[in-house]
């Protein structure tokens, strides 16, 4: 049977372990909010990439090159890059119950975690931290 002061300091050990891990989870929630930040900020420009690739497709003739020609699509690559530690276990979750929504026999996958991500890419991909 435990005694007072060790059930006073198993207590105060709880209570410093909660305020830690609330600690954790307001950082994390607010590097998930500036990177939503950033990825709703890239939408302009993609919106106008979209439109520049629509308009220069209308003007060209698609029997120029093999890539501009119309195919039928067989297969579809899916890049999936999941978080790989800290309190955003929900998010991997979400992420992955949309890939399950992915036909599996037509679908080409590509699996990473985001710190092998940035460290091969780090030249061409800005992440913030």
């Amino acid at each position: 049977m435990a005694n007072t002061q060790d059930i006073r300091r198993r207590i105060k050990s709880i209570r410093n372990t909660a305020q830690i891990t609330k600690a954790m989870q307001m950082v994390a929630a607010s590097k998930m909010r500036r990177a939503q930040q950033h990825a709703l900020a890239g939408r302009p420009y993609a919106a106008l990439m979209n439109r520049v690739l629509v308009s220069l497709q209308k003007r060209t003739d698609p029997t120029l090159h093999p890539l501009l020609q119309i195919r039928e699509v067989k297969k579809e690559l899916v890049l999936i890059i999941s978080t790989d530690k800290g309190l955003a276990g929900a998010l991997n979750t979400n992420l992955f119950r949309e890939v399950a929504n992915f036909d599996q026999s037509k679908t080409a996958f590509v699996k990473k975690h985001a710190s092998s991500w940035r460290e091969r890419s780090a030249s061409c991909w800005l992440i913030s931290n």
